[in-house]
């Protein structure tokens, strides 16, 4: 096999990724990281809040969570709208307790830790993606108290 179609390979199965640098902020997919800031934050600003979202909790720290796959950055402003920090951010998939099944050209992403059972994952196939994905927000609502009145009914 030629080397340059081994690689191409590799990179179509997601096996070959583009490293975070030592100054990215690295977060996984669904889940959070905290960033401290030296000082108080008056204004955050992200460049794709479609990757990330932010929340300040206490003035000088930011909650971040990985909403998709890619990377971005966050721009922290004080008060006098001065630059804290400029942190890029790159969220990846967790690679650790998930098992992806392949059907030809489908996907169906599982969770297992230790038990498997299906998750959300961008790339799986749409009818299971939108099944899981109302189970999710099913049990959700139940969570919530809601599904009690709808159970009820």
């Amino acid at each position: 096999m030629r080397p340059g179609l081994s690689l191409a390979i590799m990179i179509a199965f997601g096996l070959v990724q583009g490293s975070a640098s030592a100054q990215d902020l690295v977060v996984k997919y669904d889940q959070s990281q905290l960033l401290r800031l030296p000082k108080p934050v008056a204004e955050v600003i992200i460049g794709n809040p479609s990757i990330v979202d932010v929340t300040v909790q206490g003035g000088n720290l930011l909650v971040v969570t990985g909403k998709t796959f890619g990377v971005t950055n966050v721009i922290a402003l004080d008060a006098d709208r001065n630059i804290i920090q400029d942190q890029r951010v790159q969220v990846e998939r967790e690679r650790h307790n998930v098992v992806q099944l392949h059907r030809d050209a489908q996907i169906n992403s599982y969770s297992c830790t230790p038990n498997c059972a299906p998750m959300l994952a961008i790339g799986d196939e749409s009818k299971f993606f939108d099944q899981v994905s109302k189970q999710n927000k099913d049990k959700t609502k139940f969570s919530e108290g809601s599904g009690e009145k709808e159970a009820a009914q």
